[in-house]
């Protein structure tokens, strides 16, 4: 037999501390982990915007199809590019009269569901009282139950009290439903709310009244102008419960587009919405600006 198959190949010398080399990785490898380390380390921000364009998809297609010319009744198809809907949002009947009583229906409403409702979660977030973990728990009812629940049962006590359905009865319908997303929103801004700056307002011998209006108010505001916002989103898009609550004669935004898409959906509705999508992003947008700015300035202060 020969010798040589019994030699073992020779290998080459270990390093001074004793451990074996690393591996090499093969040639061309790193033209391929580099994009799946960026990719591993920006997934989540990759999904988010991918979430975020598929939820902003429909709000895109309202807007395109805002300057469509529709060769028929219905606005499905594109047919030719046109302002005329948007120099003329007016031009169907009865459209500016039902946007014009849902704004004022949702700004009534949203004045109304945000004083009652941060006066409520004051209330429920410093003070003790009999009843208060059963209160708590009811003011989330309104958010869990149905509108279809809850519009048939505003209608049939409206309807037993003998209370004639229209304006004031959508308005009391719409406080409802919005008074528990205020209490919330406002409940938790004063949940996270530091006690000491109180505190520190009546060592420096401010008043009750004083403290709240100089203190206590300007912490809450953002909690209040969170609930403040959702109430009017939601009263100005409600149909289920207004459909319930309304007369013959209110006719409100959204039942005015649910009348309209059984003869056909006129372009100016498109209209409408592309606006108001158009201005609730602005308004996003000027907050955040003014809160940009006033950290800006505070670190400013606080370095110079």
């Amino acid at each position: 037999m020969s010798l040589a198959a019994h030699t073992p190949a020779p290998t080459a010398p270990a390093p001074p501390g004793g451990a074996p080399p690393a591996p090499r990785p093969p040639a061309g490898t790193a033209a391929w982990t580099a994009p799946l380390r960026w990719l591993r380390r920006h997934a989540v921000v990759l999904a988010g915007c991918a979430a975020l364009g598929y939820l902003l998809l429909p709000n895109a297609v309202v807007l395109l199809f805002s300057f469509n010319k529709p060769a028929g009744r219905f606005n499905y198809a594109w047919h030719a590019f046109s302002t005329d809907a948007w120099t003329d949002p007016c031009g169907v009947a009865g459209l500016c009269g039902s946007l014009g009583l849902s704004l004022r229906i949702a700004l009534l409403a949203t004045l109304l569901a945000t004083a009652f409702g941060t006066l409520a979660a004051f209330a429920l977030a410093r003070y003790r009282f009999r009843g208060k973990s059963t209160t708590n728990a009811l003011i989330f009812l309104p958010m869990a139950m149905p509108e279809v629940v809850m519009g048939a049962s505003l209608g049939t006590l409206f309807l037993n009290t003998r209370i004639g359905f229209g304006f004031v009865t959508i308005l009391i319908a719409h406080v409802m439903f919005c008074l528990s997303f205020v209490v919330v929103a406002v409940k938790a801004r004063i949940m996270s709310m530091d006690p000491r700056l109180e505190e520190a307002a009546r060592d420096l011998y401010a008043g009750p009244v004083q403290t709240f209006w100089r203190v206590t108010l300007p912490l809450a505001a953002p909690g209040i102008a969170a609930g403040a916002m959702l109430s009017f989103a939601l009263s100005f898009d409600d149909f289920i419960i207004t459909q319930f609550n309304a007369g013959p004669s209110t006719v409100t935004f959204p039942m005015f587009v649910w009348g309209a898409a059984q003869r056909g959906v006129p372009v100016q509705v498109n209209v409408v919405g592309s606006a108001m999508f158009v201005l609730a992003v602005a308004v996003v947008l000027a907050g955040r600006l003014a809160a940009s700015r006033r950290r800006a300035q505070e670190r400013k202060a606080a370095a110079g």
